[in-house]
């Protein structure tokens, strides 16, 4: 169970209101079924973090929000770069996209990659190397990239050297991502193109899941 959104109003904290909140989402995952917890928040939220660890979430890695001007980054492109194809709203690149997705976080996400196919302001990619399709990512009409997710660590540094490629090839001023700060070739490549960080987040969850040196999400209310 992932965890968009959770917000109490200021002149409301400190009534329980957040803990009746928790509860009654962690009974509906309950009821479905669902074996972990997890969310993404705002490093500065001491008091958010408090009620989670106080829930059993406990913080993981922090995961950092970097932009960059599309003209700048598009001066400093380099790197290796796969060949990519088009995902379609088929059985066959639902199928490969749930097995990527298996493989990285432990569960398949076709309704998730549904909504993202059939979203007019996003695009999805599928990269290859050497006859192999090695992962995936979606980039937006604004620039951002995410997510992204590749069958082996090896290929994260040209996954997303490739998609910062597709991302500054588009129309949006800025480029951005989401990158976890467990996945060291992202934030190195980030580092490379002269993107910064804009804020700090980090990820809580009950219980550590996902290979996230393979893995960038896309933003914290979709993971």
């Amino acid at each position: 169970m992932v965890l968009a959104e959770l917000f109490v109003a200021p002149g409301q904290q400190g009534r329980g209101i957040g803990k009746e909140l928790l509860t009654r989402t962690f009974e509906h995952a309950r009821k479905a079924g669902a074996t972990n917890k997890a969310l993404i928040t705002f490093t500065f939220n001491v008091v958010s973090q408090g009620l989670y660890i106080r829930h059993g979430l406990f913080p993981r890695f922090p995961i950092y929000f970097f932009s960059i001007e599309r003209d700048a980054v598009m001066q400093r492109l380099q790197g290796e770069k796969l060949r990519w194809t088009d995902i379609e709203d088929s059985a066959s690149d639902l199928n490969r996209l749930g097995e990527i997705d298996s493989s990285v976080l432990g569960i398949a996400r076709e309704r998730h990659h549904r909504y993202l196919l059939n979203d007019g302001t996003m695009r999805g990619y599928f990269f290859h190397a050497q006859g192999d399709c090695i992962g995936y990512a979606y980039v937006s009409a604004t620039g951002h990239v995410g997510p992204l997710a590749v069958a082996q660590p090896t290929a994260m540094g040209a996954a997303f050297t490739s998609a910062l490629n597709l991302a500054a090839a588009s129309a949006a001023s800025q480029v951005s991502a989401f990158l976890p700060g467990a996945n060291e070739t992202a934030l190195g490549t980030a580092a490379e193109h002269g993107m910064r960080i804009t804020f700090a987040m980090v990820l809580v969850s009950t219980r550590a899941f996902g290979d996230w040196t393979r893995y960038l999400p896309r933003n914290p209310g979709f993971m």
